[in-house]
């Protein structure tokens, strides 16, 4: 059994060092432990730093793609490594890597195939009030589309099977953290939660840039969540109300015409049918997302197919060359 540690990095020069310290080199459970650092187009010295902390896999992109790019790339070079259960930790040593025994242990019980750490968030110093409010609510919306139950959606510490790993695909651009957990829920995976520890503030959040932009990433990252994973719940809702409203307008309208002042209120007959009108178009969109979302659901069947047949075919060679 081989255990990928996978972290991603962006001018981590100063912290990686700490973070790498921390990490273990055994883990219960599997004979092999392996570090590997996604380097997301830094311009210091993070690569140096890693190969000179003992890093056993280095990955670059030439230029800065985000996290969620640079959680992709870990997860599908840890499948070409060879990893039977990847962890994602932080290179800031936000998450205390003593914990990764009680992160993998689930999916090594076979109870678990993807594993989040909950952190003590209302014990958080360093983090403001509207950050753990909106950390609540993102993982609020997380246990709603998926119908999942984890209190700590947002956590970036977290343990996948390879299994897992083969089915999961990002689409967002700004982090990889709901939307992995939303996927794994409507894929029929067991998802579960452990209490991790977290150590002191190194820097501040790379992705908490000042408190607007994080509002906007955040409505804008749970309103895609729900257009993506629940298209028909989503435009189903604007639809009802919409529709509500042009029946309420209407209602007024007749209102005023059998007391004998419809003629005043042509108006309202007007905005009535536009907005029953939109609602029942709206309603229309609803079912051709929802026909889009089946289809997405069956190229993602059939991407992790093609990951599994390759994966059988590389056990197929390795049997071979050793029976040869």
């Amino acid at each position: 059994m081989k255990l990928i540690i996978q972290i991603p990095c962006y001018n981590e020069e100063q912290t990686l060092s700490v973070a790498l310290a921390a990490l273990p080199r055994s883990v219960p459970g599997f004979t092999k432990v392996e570090w590997l650092v996604i380097d997301d187009g830094s311009s210091d010295n993070t690569v140096a730093e890693a190969k000179k902390n003992g890093v056993d896999h280095v990955i670059s992109h030439p230029n800065n793609k985000g996290l969620a790019a640079a959680f992709r790339t870990g997860l599908d070079a840890c499948l070409a490594l060879g990893a039977d259960v990847i962890v994602n930790t932080d290179a800031d040593n936000q998450y205390n890597a003593g914990n990764i025994p009680d992160l993998v242990r689930p999916i090594l019980e076979r109870t678990a195939d993807m594993v989040v750490g909950e952190r003590p968030i209302a014990s958080i110093d360093h983090f403001s009030p509207l950050k753990k409010l909106l950390q609540r609510l993102g993982s609020w919306v997380v246990r709603i589309a998926s119908r999942t139950n984890i209190p700590d959606a947002p956590s970036g510490f977290r343990a996948i099977s390879r299994i897992a790993a083969q089915q999961l695909l990002v689409f967002n651009n700004y982090t990889y953290t709901l939307e992995t957990i939303i996927q794994a829920g409507q894929k029929g995976m067991s998802v579960t939660s452990v209490p991790v520890q977290v150590n002191e503030d190194l820097r501040p959040s790379r992705l908490v840039k000042d408190i607007p932009s994080y509002i906007k990433q955040s409505v804008f990252t749970i309103i895609r969540i729900f257009v993506v994973y629940k298209p028909f719940r989503f435009f189903s809702l604007i639809a009802a109300i919409l529709f509500l409203m042009g029946v309420l307008v209407g209602i007024r309208f007749l209102y005023y015409y059998f007391i004998g002042g419809g003629s005043g209120h042509i108006q309202s007959l007007i905005l009535a049918g536009l907005l029953t009108g939109m609602g029942f178009q709206t309603f229309l969109i609803a079912l051709m997302a929802d026909l889009l979302s089946a289809n997405r659901r069956l190229l993602e069947e059939i991407r992790f197919r093609q990951k599994q047949q390759l994966d059988f075919q590389d056990a197929e060679v390795s049997n071979n060359c050793r029976r040869d």
